[in-house]
């Protein structure tokens, strides 16, 4: 081969490896995206069924195979003199962000990784999944929302205020107008941290299932845990502190730590009417014993109250008033409050940012010769109403939040 064929064939060389960098822009499909600043619609009470958007933020583009192999260019520009793959760089700058995404040297995670990973959170919770979860745009760390400030369906105060009647004829008309407040809801930052050790970093495939497994489970497990635990102060409002919960009363002379059927029929008497066709019930399994053996006397015999998955039940789910029972590690043990819960989850609104932002770094555990990967997921969330709702007849508020009073 004589020199200018030599040189012919490095540069036909040149321009694959070139083009096999080249970015691959793909189209994101159509959603619903809420708008950066306060949102236009007014919302109250949601009804169940409505539908979910998807995070789509960013172009999609697809410079990585895999997310093992991005996940192992990451580890390798996190190196003292490593070198920065330039695909890390494609993909935080179709997010429109600058090279330099984190002091410390993070890159964003690739938008279909990302989307799969969150895809996974919210497929494999049985809370996640049920909850009304509102994507925000890039520029956006918060969302504000006209909501109706309607906390009673007494004559009058419908619609925070509007107020119908009937007329004689040529009668002077009175005006009404509807009470609005708002929802802001502000991004918190919730952080996944895993370690792979040297011989994992080998194996592409190996540590992509593991990190997906791994950190979709974690990150479903601390946002549902939030769900219904959380305090509202750097994450996550939840429904235990709600300000719409109804809490029901145990009976008197009940014993310490039981649950018997008088208390589930006041729970699902206590739920809003509108929110029993989705609503589900989340229990501790200490207290499973209690409802197996719970029933209901009728003349000298009874009848169950709850039923099992499959049986009579013919469901995947234990049922109780047709409505599916799902143990949950995030509900109390049996006798607190909280250890039995009922509740409609499309009542429970989420914003999130559908980015991940990934870093690694091969000092934290050095001595170990494993490499710490950290992933950061921005969202936050709260009970769509802001009180307990007064029924037009009768004084017992309705919630789609209820719970019974702990059996101390």
């Amino acid at each position: 081969m004589d020199e200018q064929e030599l040189t012919a064939l490095q540069e036909a060389i040149a321009e694959a490896v070139k083009e096999g960098f080249a970015q691959a822009p793909v189209p994101a499909t159509g959603s619903v995206q809420a708008p950066q600043g306060q949102a236009g619609q007014v919302e109250d009470r949601f009804v169940p069924g409505g539908t979910e958007g998807e995070p789509q933020d960013v172009p999609e583009v697809r410079p990585f195979k895999s997310f093992g192999e991005q996940l192992v260019a990451v580890t390798n520009a996190a190196r003292a003199g490593g070198p920065v793959d330039e695909r890390l760089l494609d993909v935080t700058k179709a997010a429109g962000l600058s090279e330099g995404v984190a002091s410390d040297g993070g890159f964003l995670v690739q938008t279909d990784f990302a989307s799969d990973l969150l895809k996974r959170v919210y497929e494999m919770g049985q809370i996640t999944s049920r909850c009304r979860r509102i994507p925000i745009s890039a520029g956006a760390n918060g969302l504000k929302i006209n909501a109706l400030a309607e906390t009673s369906r007494a004559t009058g105060s419908r619609w925070g205020g509007i107020t119908g009647y009937w007329a004689a004829e040529a009668a002077e008309k009175t005006a009404s107008t509807p009470e609005f407040r708002q929802m802001e809801l502000t991004l918190h930052k919730l952080i996944g941290l895993c370690y792979a050790t040297d011989e994992l970093l080998q194996d592409a495939s190996a540590l992509e299932e593991i990190v997906r497994q791994g950190f979709s489970e974690e990150l479903n497990f601390l946002t549902e845990d939030a769900i219904i635990n959380g305090t509202g102060a750097g994450q996550p409002l939840g429904i235990m502190a709600g300000p719409c919960l109804v809490s029901v009363a145990k009976e008197t002379g009940q014993a310490a730590a039981t649950i018997v059927a008088e208390n589930v029929i006041n729970m699902w008497a206590r739920l809003w009417a509108r929110s029993r066709p989705s609503s589900v019930w989340l229990i501790n399994q200490d207290i499973e014993p209690q409802l197996h053996t719970m029933s209901l006397a009728v003349g000298t015999g009874g009848v169950p109250v709850y039923l099992p998955a499959g049986g009579l039940s013919v469901s995947p789910y234990a049922t109780l008033f047709g409505r599916p029972v799902i143990p949950v590690e995030y509900c109390q043990t049996l006798g607190t409050a909280g250890d039995i819960i009922l509740g409609d989850f499309s009542q429970y609104l989420m914003i999130d940012k559908g980015g991940l932002e990934s870093a690694s770094s091969i000092h934290v555990r050095f001595i170990y010769d494993e490499t710490a990967f950290r992933f950061v997921y921005r969202v936050d969330g709260q009970p769509a109403w802001n009180a307990a709702l007064t029924p037009y007849k009768g004084t017992n508020t309705l919630s789609p939040f209820v719970v019974l009073a702990a059996r101390a």
